[in-house]
This record gives structure tokens, sequence and C-alpha cells, in this order.
């Protein structure tokens, strides 16, 4: 039982990222495995409209398109109603032209703080923003996108399900990404309360795509699979004034993640595309 122990102290920190712990434990309590599981509400669905004028990716949001853009509900906990509703809001935007998805995220947040500034970090070791994108729908060949409050990107491609035997390919990039973030209050400064930061990204649909895996071009009424993860650590301050993740002091270890999400997925693991929420692609203009 003590190694049981351990290995579901570990499984509450990793199922996010390696459900094998989580399949491990099942095995040994003879449980419901994820691949049981059901998502605790029906996905979550957003109607995208599209925009005929260039949109300037700042982090501001002032074009007049984002402005008649209607705003997601706020994000829930990643396993719905079985936890509380989370403690900070973030809510979501999104927008379309013929080369761009447009996706507007308003996070807000006390403590705004991100250390981790060179490509391909691994960003949600700190408070982060994520995407995850499925444009056939399928399950397989999908990507993920991770930005910190200083617009440091992670990106990923994933042919299949970790659950499947899937590896992240870490060296592809969604060439001719857009990000910014702006801020409103101050980043790294511990002695002080911020409001918020709002982030504005575009990603080209040219660039879903790998070798073997042709872009997905979509049309009025097309139908994907998105969904977005927010990522919130309990924080403590060091001797120096930098934020850091909170340990336990009993355990030493760094206490779990907070994961708000979009649609919820039932289960603490993003890694399940079926869960996702459902884009709708029109070709309407916001506000109609």
């Amino acid at each position: 039982m003590k190694n049981l122990k351990l290995l579901t102290k570990k499984t509450c920190f990793t199922t996010r990222r390696t459900p094998a712990c989580l399949l491990a434990i099942a095995s040994l309590l003879n449980i419901a495995t994820p691949s049981q599981a059901q998502p605790v509400t029906p996905p979550k669905a957003y109607t995208c409209y599209q925009t005929d004028k260039e949109i300037n990716i700042d982090g501001r949001l002032n074009e007049r398109a984002w402005k008649k853009a209607t705003w997601t509900l706020s994000f829930e906990d990643i396993e719905g109603d079985k936890k509380p509703l989370p403690l900070q809001k973030t809510r979501v935007k999104m927008l379309w032209d013929k080369e761009y998805l447009y996706i507007a995220a308003e996070i807000d947040e006390e403590h705004i703080w991100a250390y981790q500034d060179k490509k391909d970090q691994i960003v949600y070791l700190e408070n982060d923003f994520e995407v995850f994108i499925d444009p056939d729908g399928d399950t397989d060949n999908y990507y993920e996108l991770e930005i910190n409050a200083l617009n440091n990107t992670f990106d990923l491609f994933l042919p299949r399900p970790y659950r499947k035997g899937g590896k992240a390919q870490l060296k592809w990039d969604i060439k001719n990404l857009k990000s910014a973030v702006s801020i409103d209050g101050t980043i790294n400064n511990a002695t002080d309360k911020d409001k918020r930061w709002t982030l504005e990204i575009a990603i080209p649909f040219e660039s879903l795509s790998t070798e073997n895996v042709k872009p997905l071009m979509p049309q009025h009424g097309s139908d994907w699979r998105i969904n977005f993860s927010r990522v919130n650590w309990q924080h403590e301050v060091d001797q120096n004034g930098r934020y850091k993740r909170k340990r336990n002091p009993e355990t030493g270890k760094v206490v779990p993640e907070y994961n708000w999400v979009w649609s919820p997925q039932g289960i603490i693991n993003m890694h399940y595309p079926e869960y996702w929420g459902y884009l709708h692609f029109s070709t309407d203009k916001p506000g109609k």
C-alpha cells in the first residue's frame, strides 16, 4: 500500500500529461480507467463568425469585429461540477478569415508571473493558457499551443492521444503564428495586485499540418473540435521576491495545479479530443 500511496500522489500531479500512471492505479484498484469515463456535461459549442477586416495582433482587441464577437461562458474546472468553480475568471472569443483562426483570451489574475522566455520551454510548469485543436474531429492528428504572460510559446503535434501510443512531436512548430499579450498590472512584481492579462492569437490554417497531414481549410458550416485550458499554480515568493510554485510544507512536493477549461473534460486529462468543445464556422459577420 505504501507504493500505491506514492503512485497515487504522483498521479495527482501528472495524470494531466501522463495518463499511464492513472491506468496503473486503476489496475491495482480494479476501477474504471479514463477510457471508460464520460464528460460530465455535453461538450460546449461556439459559433465563429468571419471578419473581412484586418486584425492587428497586439493584445488589445480594439477592432470592431472583436467588439462584436461573443465571449464564451467563464471557464470551469476540468472535472466540471465535481470541483468548485475557478477562483479567477477566464473567457475566450474567436473570429476567422480565409487565412487565420483568431483567438482572444481574457485571463483575470491577481498575481501575473512568468519567467520562461525561451521557445518550447515547458510553459505549463508556470501559469499559462493552452489551445487544443482537432480540425477533422477524428481524435487523431491534433495540435496543442501553450502561451504564458511573457508571450513565450510551446507548441506540439500529436498523431494520436497518449493513451493510444501517441508521441508528442515537440519539434513541430506553428509556422507564421502571431500572438501578443497586454497586461493590466505588472508582471513578476509580488508587491502589488494585478487585474488581468489579455492574449491575442492568429493561427494560420495552412500551418495546422505536417509532412503527412494536409491542412484543413474551414468553410461555412465546418465543425472542428477545440478546447482551451488555463493552468494556474498556487504560488509563494522567495527571499529574492521571485514567484515560485507553492510546495506542501509537510511533503516538500509542489502543490498540484488548477486546471480551468472552457468545455469540461470530466477527468484531469486534456488529451481526450472526443470530449472537447465544438467550433462552428460561419461566414456571417460578427454581431449578426
